[in-house]
C-alpha cells in the first residue's frame, strides 16, 4: 500500500488510474491563481523510493494499466529519470498502457524532440498543460510565461507525437479585459492546436486571492456566470482548429457541461450554449462548484 504525501491531485481524467508521486510540491509553482502545492516544498523522490511504491503498487493493483506521475510538474525530471521510472512501471505492470503527468511549457521547452518520442516510445504518451490563456497580458499577470513560449511548447510536443490535454480558465480575464483573453486564446489553440481542451471557471482559494488581485490591478472585477457563458460562446465561435481537437467544459468549477470535438461539434455546442443564455439549460448549482 502506497503512503502518499497529501494534498494530493490529479486530472478528473485520471481518477481511475493509479497515481504515482514522482516528485513532491510543483517545481515552479509561480502560477499566481494556483493554491495547489503552495504549502508544500518541492523535491524529487529518490528512485529506490519511488520503485519501492511502484512494487507496492503492483502487488496491490497488478492489472493496473494507466499510472499518472504526480504531483504538480513531473515532467520536468530529467528524461533519464522519466525513463527509469517507466521502465520499472512496465516490468511491474504487464498490462501498462499509457503513463502520464502534468507539465508546464518551461519544461516541454527544457526537453528535445527526439528525448519526448523517446519518453513516448516507453508509455508517457501524454501530459497535462494549463495554457489558461493566449493573451501576453494575461500570462505576465498569472505568472505562467509568455504566449510565444506556450506556442512553441504545444508545437514542440505535437511534433514529437505527444498528446496534450490542455486547460484554459474562464473569467480569467474579469470584465475588463475578457474579450482578449477568449480571442487570444482560441487564436493560440487554432495555431497550436492541443490534443484535448478544457473550459475551466476562474475560482479562487483565500490563500492566493491576495496576490492574484494585486498582480491584476484595481481595474480587475469578477465576470457572472452569465458573463462566463458569453466568454464560453465566443472560445467555441472562434476556434477553428487545424486538427481536430476534444473540447470539454466538464470540469467541476464550471456552470455548464459541454462535450464535443472541434470543429465538427462547433454549431452543436454553440446551441447548447445559447439554450442555457436563454434560461433554457440547467447550471451547475455554485454550492458544487470546486476543484
Amino acid at each position: 500500500m502506497i503512503d502518499y504525501d497529501f494534498p494530493l491531485w490529479r486530472p478528473p481524467s485520471e481518477g481511475d488510474n493509479l497515481i504515482i508521486q514522482a516528485t513532491l510540491g510543483c517545481r515552479y509553482n509561480h502560477c499566481a491563481f494556483c493554491s495547489m502545492y503552495k504549502g508544500k516544498t518541492y523535491r524529487a523522490r529518490p528512485l529506490p523510493e519511488l520503485f519501492a511504491d511502484i512494487d507496492a503498487a503492483a502487488a496491490d493493483w497488478p492489472e493496473a494499466h494507466r499510472v499518472f506521475l504526480a504531483d504538480g510538474d513531473a515532467y520536468n525530471l530529467p528524461t533519464e529519470t522519466l525513463a527509469a521510472i517507466c521502465d520499472h512501471l512496465a516490468a511491474r505492470l504487464p498490462n501498462l498502457q499509457r503513463v502520464t503527468a502534468y507539465a508546464t511549457p518551461f519544461n516541454l521547452l527544457a526537453k528535445s524532440v527526439e528525448e519526448m518520442r523517446a519518453l513516448k516510445d516507453k508509455r508517457l504518451t501524454q501530459v497535462y498543460l494549463g495554457i489558461e490563456t493566449g493573451n501576453d497580458r494575461l500570462l505576465k499577470v498569472i505568472a505562467k510565461g509568455s504566449r510565444k513560449q506556450m506556442a512553441a511548447a504545444l508545437a514542440r510536443a505535437r511534433e514529437a507525437g505527444l498528446k496534450v490535454s490542455a486547460t484554459v480558465i474562464t473569467g480569467l480575464g474579469g470584465q475588463a479585459h475578457w474579450q482578449d483573453h477568449i480571442d487570444d486564446t482560441a487564436s493560440l489553440v487554432n495555431l497550436a492546436p492541443p490534443t484535448f481542451l478544457s473550459v475551466l471557471q476562474l475560482g479562487l482559494e483565500e490563500s492566493v486571492a491576495k496576490t492574484f488581485f494585486a498582480r491584476q490591478g484595481e481595474d480587475f472585477a469578477w465576470q457572472d456566470d452569465r458573463a462566463v457563458l458569453v466568454e464560453l460562446r465566443r472560445l467555441i465561435e472562434r476556434l477553428d482548429p487545424p486538427a481536430p481537437v476534444i473540447f470539454r467544459s466538464n470540469h467541476a468549477s464550471n456552470a455548464l457541461a459541454l462535450a464535443g470535438t472541434l470543429p465538427k461539434d462547433k454549431d452543436r455546442l454553440l446551441a447548447q450554449v445559447d439554450m442555457a443564455l436563454a434560461g433554457q439549460a440547467r447550471l451547475r448549482p455554485r454550492w458544487i462548484r470546486g476543484l
